[in-house]
């Protein structure tokens, strides 16, 4: 078996120095088919390491119930065939503009839990969780036949927090557990990041997208030994809906992967290939500026990160000027190209054939329905992704006073008496119009992504504050949640009629005939807000406001022929829309 260890200045293998050139690729944004295609695609660019965070949210639900913790091991398997190391970020942290940064909601949400500290509650829960995805990492490191090399000790953590006490742990945790690997932190190259998230005997890498020696000397001021590596370099960035599209220069992507390669220093390429945030998983951030307490700005599905290798594992123009760097530091001539996976034949337009009211999907699908003086949460109704709807009465008779939903989180559909009275948002939750009494009003709130990076990371999603009526709180209040993952077991439970005569919220099935199945993208012209499912198999959210306008179809979910469409629409679809339509990527 070889030996991976870090040197005083070198990493090590078998005693020999070796430099590590990665590239990011999360498992669980690209369809388990299409590992194999995209690790090659890593090879050909001249990588010789993959680096994967794991979500401890999409594998643990609920407390002690566990799902396809099973998926790390595969893919680790699928790096070994492929002829790569691997680099496993556990967090328990990830950010990875991923729902609540990988934590679970279930776990934020809980009373008097402090996340990311040596708090007690918290700390008993990751230690459950790291026993079960130790078993898929232990075993498959490099001293025991497998691609592991390198395991993190969680994420960025001098970011958010100073309780190196914290760190230390962790670092016990994973060492008790099995982990042989070399241990390594990742931070910003600023004095503060580095003093409080990094650890005595671990080694500490920096995070970046430019000014490679700048960032070096930051990092040797801190330890003036071990091998340099820039464990995130950024060469592209993600996009929020409702904003512009990213893209970086490939030259000057290019360039700046040089300088750090120059620098003697190993690398890992955030992202090499971003993939897709299926599942309705997309995080969020705040803006407003350093203090990251502003607006949410929520992420789009598609997290193809203006990567080399895109959003449907194409090469792209920076793939080619990075192959062209990396090759000066491969022992001989570098792999070719994989073939691409096939496209889809030909367009195919859907047929939605029938339809159910946002009232009878969550009857049939939602939980059941809770009553108390204040709206509760999502996290108290334990929904993760997906909406809640809520309902309370104005009393009367009562002349019109203005409505607000204080601590909206994040979007509301607000009807009065059956009516659509508008949408309301976190920056804008007054109603344009006032409401007089009697009258019920009716709240369809949805959460559009929790936070993943900075102080607000946890933050509670629904009705936080609660509903007035001039200055007046609104009591008794009914809740109904329906959560994303109630779909996977299907929609036969739905009631479906007839299609509505205008393009009202609710719940369309229908069918979409394939030729030639393979990667495609789902348009869907006129449709405002909502998630989509292939096959049971669910693409994310789509949104009008963009920038994103298509949805990614990975060519493994289809089939040939007739293939089961469900397209849940929150906000309503206009007049002139039209059918949604496959095209071949």
């Amino acid at each position: 078996m070889s030996a991976f260890s870090v040197g005083e200045s070198d990493f090590l293998l078998d005693g020999r120095p070796v430099r590590l050139l990665s590239g990011a690729l999360h498992y669980f944004r690209v369809h388990e088919a299409q590992w194999g295609h995209r690790l090659a695609m890593l090879r050909a660019m001249g990588l010789n390491c993959v680096e994967t965070y794991v979500p401890w949210n999409l594998h643990q639900p609920r407390p002690g119930t566990f799902r396809d913790v099973q998926a790390v091991g595969r893919f680790l398997d699928a790096v070994r065939e492929a002829g790569l190391w691997a680099i496993v970020r556990p967090g328990p942290y990830i950010c990875a503009e991923w729902e609540n940064g990988g934590l679970p909601a279930w776990l934020t949400g809980e009373p008097g839990t402090r996340v990311r500290t040596r708090d007690e509650r918290y700390m008993s829960h990751v230690r459950s969780w790291f026993h079960q995805l130790l078993h898929e990492i232990v075993p498959r490191q490099l001293d025991r036949g497998g691609p592991v090399v390198m395991v993190q000790v969680e994420n960025e953590y001098g970011s958010y927090g100073s309780d190196t006490g914290y760190l230390e742990e962790l670092a016990g945790l994973l060492s008790a557990k099995g982990v042989t690997a070399a241990l390594f932190t990742s931070d910003g190259p600023e004095d503060h990041m580095l003093t409080g998230g990094s650890l005595p005997g671990v080694l500490a890498t920096v995070n970046f997208g430019s000014h490679a020696r700048e960032a070096f000397e930051t990092l040797r001021r801190h330890r003036p030994d071990g091998p340099l590596m820039c464990m995130e370099f950024w060469c592209g960035w993600f996009d929020h809906w409702a904003g512009e599209h990213v893209v970086r220069d490939p030259e000057d992507a290019a360039g700046a992967l040089r300088e750090i390669l120059e620098c003697g220093a190993s690398v890992n390429l955030y992202m090499a290939h971003g993939g897709t945030s299926f599942g309705g998983w997309a995080g969020a951030n705040r803006g407003g500026g350093a203090l990251h307490e502003g607006p949410l700005e929520p992420d789009v599905t598609s997290y193809d990160y203006d990567a080399p290798v895109d959003e449907y594992g194409r090469p792209t123009e920076k793939f080619w000027r990075f192959r062209e760097v990396l090759s000066a530091y491969h022992p001989g001539p570098l792999p070719d190209l994989p073939p691409r996976p096939a496209p889809l034949g030909a367009r195919a337009e859907a047929v939605l054939t029938g339809w159910a009211p946002l009232a009878d999907v969550l009857e049939a699908l939602g939980g059941p329905e809770t009553a108390a003086l204040m709206p509760p949460t999502f996290e108290e109704l334990g929904v993760t992704r997906g909406l809640v709807r809520y309902t309370v009465d104005v009393p009367g008779p009562r002349r019109p006073y203005p409505l607000t939903v204080r601590g909206l989180r994040d979007l509301a559909v607000v009807y009065v008496d059956g009516e659509r009275a508008g949408v309301l948002t976190e920056e804008e939750p007054v109603l344009k119009e006032p409401v007089a009494g009697p009258a019920r009003v009716e709240l369809w709130v949805e959460s559009l992504g929790r936070v993943n990076y900075g102080p607000r990371l946890g933050e509670a999603k629904g009705v936080t504050g609660g509903v007035l009526h001039e200055r007046q709180y609104l009591h008794r209040v009914h809740a109904c949640g329906l959560d994303l993952d109630a779909f996977a077991d299907g929609v036969a439970a739905v009631p479906f009629g007839g299609l509505p005569g205008e393009g009202a919220p609710g719940l369309y099935r229908g069918t979409v005939t394939v030729r030639g199945a393979g990667d495609a993208r789902l348009e869907l012209l006129g449709h405002t807000r909502g998630f989509v499912w292939v096959n049971g198999f669910e693409l994310g959210r789509y949104w009008s406001v963009g920038p994103q306008r298509s949805l990614y179809v990975p060519g493994p979910v289809l089939r040939e022929g007739e293939n089961e469409v469900w397209l849940l629409e929150l906000d309503g679809a206009e007049a002139d829309r039209s059918a949604p339509r496959l095209l071949p990527v």
